[in-house]
């Protein structure tokens, strides 16, 4: 897969974007605050629909514009694919691919896959539980796009239930009989969830090892991830591989519905749900402890790019490269971490990377140049020209 052409309006600090590109690596160079990130993170918008820096859709949207548009003629093997998005804060967004609209926006889901690697990743090493699931979730999706919609219902369930507890402390009768038809909702969305969860974590266990091995050199303590779930047979923190046997989506959602009904008074009075994959966790094991609060900053470094060489992969074991973003993340690795990132991003058939500078970046990565500052976006090293080859 690889991007092709790439059109943005009113995105961020861009009025408008026209860039034509090619497979293999190409550079934005340009200095802080002209606006490379924002080409890259609209990329990373069509595979997502969220951003990798901010939580909401508003901040994406230009200064005095009421959406932005995000446009990108995609190859996936023989075939061509045109994906546009308009970005509606406060309203739904709209997604048309080859100029037809979709139903429903999440349907994009799956159709654009993209591995983004930037500073901000060392919150899924540092940060708190929000930022392991939001990296779960949306590989999950990537893979599984059927998935978008467990999630989306899940979420909605979950908010539905929480306003009811909310209230049904005080109340008597039907609010409690209504409760119980939540949790069946609750419990029957959570276990398909929590499966695909333990499946996902399992299988990229032994691309985290071996990709932290590779980063952290010769000696290294032996990278592992886990699953820490308020439904005990989902998992208690412990190391989990790729030949282990899982629980069934049947035994997690009766496992589920259980806990759930244990937890009734307790939920009562606090009025939300305690029980779930929303307040479940990844663990990063290091050796035999856990990476938060045990591993140094390097370690912290390593076992974050770990994790994205690890995603990168998992979905070419699925049988497609994705998209390698790379934001702004040369110039703060040593020499052994940049070699191991090298190496897979020249593999990769299109590798999208932001600099300060060029020099910044290994030399075999240096194909393609885009310049941005002033506004404006050039290739100018191997370039297409706009009007040769663009959207269709």
């Amino acid at each position: 897969m690889y991007l092709r052409h790439l059109q943005v309006g009113s995105f961020r600090s861009w009025d408008r974007v026209d860039l034509a590109l090619s497979p293999g690596p190409t550079v934005f160079v340009g200095r802080n605050g002209e606006g490379k990130t924002n080409l890259v993170e609209a990329v990373g918008y069509l595979a997502t629909m969220s951003s990798h820096r901010v939580s909401g859709d508003a901040p994406l949207v230009g200064h005095g514009a009421s959406q932005a548009v995000v446009r990108a003629a995609l190859r996936r093997g023989d075939r061509e694919l045109l994906v546009e998005i308009e970005i509606n804060p406060g309203k739904a967004n709209r997604v048309r691919v080859n100029r037809a609209a979709l139903p429903r926006p999440r349907e994009v889901l799956g159709l654009v896959r993209t591995v983004l690697f930037a500073p901000e990743d060392l919150s899924l090493v540092r940060g708190d539980p929000t930022e392991r699931r939001r990296f779960l979730d949306e590989l999950l999706v990537t893979r599984t796009p059927r998935l978008a919609g467990v999630r989306s219902d899940y979420e909605r369930v979950l908010k539905q239930r929480n306003a009811l507890l909310k209230t049904a402390r005080l109340a008597r009768g039907k609010a409690m009989e209504t409760l119980d038809v939540w949790d069946g909702h609750l419990t029957d969305l959570g276990g398909q969830l929590l499966h695909a969860r333990l499946r996902l974590v399992a299988d990229l266990a032994p691309h985290v090892a071996g990709a932290y091995a590779r980063v952290a050199g010769e000696g290294a303590a032996v990278a592992g991830l886990g699953y820490s779930s308020t439904v005990p047979p989902a998992g208690d923190g412990a190391a989990l591989r790729a030949g282990d046997e899982l629980p069934s989506v049947a035994d997690l959602t009766e496992a589920m519905r259980a806990r759930v009904a244990e937890r009734r008074g307790d939920e009562l009075d606090r009025g939300m749900t305690l029980v779930g994959p929303h307040r479940d966790d990844m663990v990063i094991h290091l050796g035999p402890a856990p990476a938060k609060g045990f591993a140094s900053h390097g370690e912290s470094w390593s076992l974050a790019l770990a994790l994205k060489l690890a995603t990168f992969a998992l979905l070419r074991r699925d049988g497609e490269d994705p998209i390698l973003i790379l934001d702004d993340v040369f110039a703060t690795l040593d020499a052994e971490r940049r070699a191991a990132l090298s190496e897979v991003a020249r593999s990769a058939e299109q590798t999208l990377i932001t600099a300060a500078v060029v020099d910044d970046v290994p030399e075999e990565l240096r194909g393609t140049r885009v310049e941005v500052g002033s506004g404006m976006a050039l290739v100018v090293k191997d370039a297409v020209p706009v009007g040769e080859g663009g959207m269709p």
